[in-house]
């Protein structure tokens, strides 16, 4: 039986499978436990959305307006490629909890995502509409994206001194440890 998903009918992705509802209603309460409850909103005064923990680095993802818009894609795709990298090198098994704020919660075989032919992100690490949680089960480890601050969280030592690490060499940072730079 094919997976599919619940408003499209599209087939998942390779290593993608969503969440049991008793898994995703565990899996936002560890993000709480984590981060504090999410406080979604359009507007500066209500970022961060979370409390960013310690180690954390958040990147500025804002396109560059002197750049050319072909730009955008080549950060989009580099940051997904980068994030799947290194969270395979810290993921033992490479499994992850994905969270989308108001849309089911998916279980990521990173492995089985990262060697599929062809494998398209059923929800990218980059933040393009909505926030997205890529994190270990236990949620030590991970990325959040803010789609409204156009931001990236790196979080959890492993990932800082990996991740961040590499995205600094081309991105912006907003906050080390949830304070601005």
């Amino acid at each position: 039986m094919m997976s599919r998903t619940f408003d499209h009918g599209d087939p998942l992705p390779a290593g993608w499978t969503f969440l049991d509802p008793n898994a995703e209603t565990a899996a936002w309460a560890r993000f709480a436990d984590k981060f504090g409850e999410l406080r979604p909103g359009l507007h500066a005064d209500n970022w961060p959305a979370i409390d960013e923990p310690t180690p954390s680095v958040t990147f500025d993802l804002r396109p560059d307006t002197k750049k050319a818009p072909t730009m955008w894609a080549a950060h989009f795709d580099a940051v997904n490629a980068e994030a799947a990298r290194c969270l395979l090198e810290v993921a033992d098994p490479p499994e992850l909890v994905v969270l989308d704020w108001q849309h089911p919660g998916y279980r990521l075989d990173l492995a089985a995502h990262t060697t599929a032919y062809d494998a398209t992100w059923r929800v990218p690490v980059y933040p393009n509409g909505d926030y997205y949680t890529f994190a270990l089960p236990d949620f030590s480890e991970g990325t959040f994206g803010h789609p409204w601050e156009q931001s990236l969280c790196v979080f959890g030592p492993r990932l800082v001194d990996t991740l961040a690490v590499t995205l600094s060499t081309w991105l912006p940072r907003l906050r080390v440890n949830g304070h601005p730079v």
